[in-house]
């Protein structure tokens, strides 16, 4: 059998490091020798993936917001906003809370896009509209409301699909939190079927 190449050594060694710094308490390190030794081939996890046609076991998919659905969502978003004649921010974020997209619309405030983006990451988190949400966000008690980075304010709703929350839209900066709900569903409606 060949001794292991400094490639692969240097590759197990990092990803020894990189288990035990992400707090892995246990890693199991396979070398694979090459089948053709003079071109070193190295199969991709891709690769693997395409090669027996199903999701490798240690890979999860996640369902998210297309860029192109976000942009549509954002675009009717605005012309609402404008229908209704207030300035907002719109923000989509995808299932992990990430933005995807902002939006100011013209003179909006430099509050609303933090007040946007805070109101779409917890649609997301919670698989509701901000609204239906707000009631778990009082009292004295530790509460939803003590969450970093959540806002319990109306104008914030999740996209889901089946049931599983994908992304969230986000709008900040209308005189109430309903206009900014009523935003935010009308960008909802527009990719509607664009989720089907």
């Amino acid at each position: 059998m060949k001794k292991p190449s400094l490639l692969t050594k240097t590759i197990a060694a990092t990803t020894l490091g990189l288990a035990l710094v992400g707090g892995i308490a246990a890693t199991a390190n396979a070398a694979v020798e090459p089948t053709n030794t003079t071109a070193n081939q190295a199969v991709t996890v891709e690769q693997a993936a395409k090669h027996d046609n199903k999701t490798p076991k240690g890979i999860v998919e996640v369902d998210t917001i297309s860029a192109d659905t976000a942009m549509k969502a954002a675009q009717a978003a605005l012309k609402e906003a404008q229908k209704k004649n207030v300035r907002v921010t719109i923000v989509i974020v995808d299932r992990s809370g990430a933005t995807r997209l902002v939006v100011h619309g013209d003179n909006a405030g430099p509050q609303t896009e933090e007040s946007a983006q805070r109101k779409a990451f917890t649609a997301v988190s919670f698989g509701k509209a901000t609204s239906q949400l707000a009631g778990g966000a009082t009292g004295d008690a530790p509460n939803i409301g003590d969450i970093p980075g959540t806002l319990f304010l109306a104008g914030g709703v999740p996209v889901a699909v089946d049931g599983l929350s994908i992304a969230g839209i986000g709008v900040g900066g209308a005189p109430s939190g309903d206009i900014d709900e009523a935003i935010a569903n009308a960008a909802l409606a527009a990719i509607a079927n664009d989720l089907k």
